[in-house]
């Protein structure tokens, strides 16, 4: 493993291994130091709460010493284009930041999300891409414009410590949320989900469908594990007789460099598209998830985030788990 950007860059007993480290790691049965004496940086574009602070308190369980960096913040504004001519407001190149901070430390985690403004450009992950051509150090994707994979392995864990190995029925829906917000999440649950072999049910409305090269991607890695996939734009029965949910917006990309065309285009779907009892009461009692932060009677009501099936504390909590394991097999 050279670097952790995307969970299909590795077979299923690869990150079936992940998670069984990452359940010793939450056992305690796990007490290896793979970073003793060493630092890892941690550049984030964006702000964090789950993130930040659970790759900051895994490294130093570890034995190492973080390294925080916001461009823009605690350091110089970064280019990352090629061949630019930089009399704008971007003050150091991505070639030279990444070059110099691999002196330093032993690894780099990168969280950058999607601009919403070229839907063509931002589907190839150009800023992480970028980190990962100029470094010689292992790179981890802590949230790019396509892809989340740290979040959903802690998804994939968390649906294992509720619901046991088996496979299990798995709803992604869309919800309505004021704004666009980027596809990783969504785009990163769905493939990992059919990498564990789960029977996945894509729930969203006309237009918000995720990319077509990824959606293959995700039915070709169901049928090799023994799951399949379905979409649909019936927020209703979609619900019916799933045992998993996840609850996520995401924006159209077709309306990527028109927020304003994308926020019109919701604007009738508040009312259907959030998860209520009455969408729950239809389920096999599934369990609630949501990667957080989370708009409270927008994306979900009140009564089923607060309910016992929720497990989004869980989720939030596995994801230093994972990054630990994540750590170790990159640093060992």
């Amino acid at each position: 493993m050279q670097n952790f950007l995307i969970t299909s860059d590795f077979r299923r007993s690869q990150i079936e291994d992940l998670l069984a480290s990452a359940a010793a790691f939450k056992d305690g049965a796990n007490e290896l130091k793979p970073l003793a004496g060493r630092s890892v940086a941690l550049v984030f574009f964006n702000p964090s709460l789950r993130t930040r602070a659970s790759m900051q308190v895994g490294i130093y369980e570890l034995g190492g010493n973080p390294v925080i960096l916001e461009p823009g913040g605690t350091s110089w504004t970064l280019e990352h284009r090629e061949g630019v001519v930089m009399d704008g407001d971007k003050t150091e190149h991505l070639k030279e930041f990444v070059r110099v901070l691999e002196r330093y430390v032993s690894a780099i985690g990168v969280r950058t999300f999607a601009e919403l403004k070229d839907w063509e450009t931002e589907r190839t992950d150009p800023i992480l891409n970028a980190f990962v051509e100029h470094s010689t150090k292992p790179i981890i994707n802590l949230e790019s414009a396509m892809h989340h994979p740290c979040q959903s392995m802690a998804d994939m864990m968390t649906i294992r410590e509720k619901l046991g190995p088996e496979k299990k029925k798995v709803l992604l829906t869309w919800a309505w949320h004021p704004k666009p917000l980027p596809m990783a999440v969504p785009n990163s649950f769905a493939l990992a989900s059919a990498q564990f072999g789960h029977d996945l049910r894509i729930a969203h409305p006309d237009g918000y469908a995720l990319d077509e090269e990824l959606a293959e991607q995700i039915k070709g890695h169901a049928t090799a594990n023994g799951g399949s996939v379905e979409f649909t734009n019936d927020v209703e029965a979609a619900f019916d007789g799933v045992d998993v949910v996840y609850a996520k917006s995401w924006g159209s990309k077709d309306c990527y460099g028109n927020v304003d065309k994308d926020i019109a285009f919701r604007l009738g779907l508040r009312k259907d598209w959030i998860v209520d009892q009455a969408k729950m009461a239809r389920t096999n009692d599934a369990i609630f998830m949501h990667c957080l932060p989370v708009r409270r009677n927008v994306i979900v009501t009140d009564s089923v985030i607060d309910s016992p099936k929720s497990v989004v504390i869980d989720q939030a909590e596995n994801r230093l788990h994972v990054q630990k394991a994540v750590l170790t097999e990159l640093l060992k």
